[in-house]
């Protein structure tokens, strides 16, 4: 038979102790929302080309900006080999040429920018942090403007590189390169809202690809379809509003009715009113893309 225990008695005193660990406060500075934006920009830059990603992320995207780069170091070397008076191919010329190639970047890093975030439900965590969506949705798309930026920038600085290489005159160069860059920044501008918001609409990257390079490619179907149903029947002023359908000759038609640069696709807005309207429909297309993310990740996480 088990003895029993002596029952334990009440003490007046309290005998827990209280140890230190080591754990304090944290007392240094509080970087707070500005600073997570600004990383997250970088890293959403960083991302668009792979970087911090397995090697198989960085294929496609420095792929395609090879392709990009390739033919202004081509036509640059041609030109000065050959002494050519003037370049094969315009500055405001190149985006619209090699269109096709900066589909394919944004449609394949779209869906990696915005898409994983939603696949793997973590974007939520980043607003645990003082960080509103807002500055969320900022910062995605600064840095997916800012890898469409490289991608139609840098080739049409290397064509400059290759004219000032060839002997061309600096100052009849210089005013077409300006007026290509700020085209480069809107199509970054314009493209990137659309890429994104269409990419936000599903977490499945396979489904964003395809949904961002068809409704691009779509869109300048339709553009070059009533255009030239415009044409055949005569109607110059309705020719000229078709740039409207489609994001790639929308850009160009404010490079060539605000920048007075030659129309890339032949066809300029008509008059200062189609300047304006060209404008303005630019400026409600990028708010109207940045106010749609914030909705939809407002929702998505409310």
């Amino acid at each position: 038979m088990s003895e029993r225990l002596p029952e334990p008695t009440a003490s007046p005193e309290r005998t827990g102790a209280i140890h230190d660990i080591g754990y304090r406060n944290y007392d240094g500075p509080r970087l707070g929302a500005s600073y997570i934006r600004r990383s997250l920009f970088v890293e959403t830059l960083r991302g668009a080309y792979g970087l911090g990603r397995s090697a198989r992320s960085k294929i496609m995207p420095f792929l395609l900006l090879g392709v990009m780069v390739l033919p202004a170091l081509v036509v640059g070397i041609v030109a000065g080999y050959f002494g050519f008076p003037s370049l094969p191919i315009g500055y405001t010329e190149y985006v619209i040429t090699l269109q096709v190639a900066v589909t394919i970047f944004l449609g394949s890093q779209s869906p990696a920018v915005m898409s994983r975030d939603l696949r793997f439900r973590v974007a939520a965590l980043y607003f645990s942090r003082p960080l509103s969506r807002q500055q969320y949705v900022q910062a995605k798309y600064a840095g997916m403007a800012a890898a469409l930026f490289l991608v139609t920038g840098l080739p049409i600085t290397l064509l400059l590189a290759g004219a000032l290489l060839a002997e061309l005159p600096l100052g009849e160069q210089l005013p077409d390169y300006l007026r290509a860059m700020a085209g480069a920044g809107l199509h970054a501008l314009v493209l990137a809202g659309v890429g994104l918001v269409v990419a936000a609409l599903t977490p499945r990257r396979g489904v964003g690809v395809a949904a961002v390079v068809g409704v691009l490619l779509v869109l300048s179907g339709i553009q070059a379809t009533v255009r030239a149903m415009a044409e055949e029947f005569g109607d110059a002023t309705f020719s000229g509003y078709t740039g409207l359908l489609s994001p790639y000759t929308l850009v160009d038609g404010v490079v060539s009715g605000v920048f007075g640069a030659d129309s890339s696709v032949g066809q300029q807005p008509p008059g200062v009113l189609g300047a304006v309207v060209f404008s303005a429909v630019t400026v409600l297309l990028v708010a109207g893309c940045y106010a749609a993310l914030v909705a939809r990740y407002r929702k998505a996480l409310s």
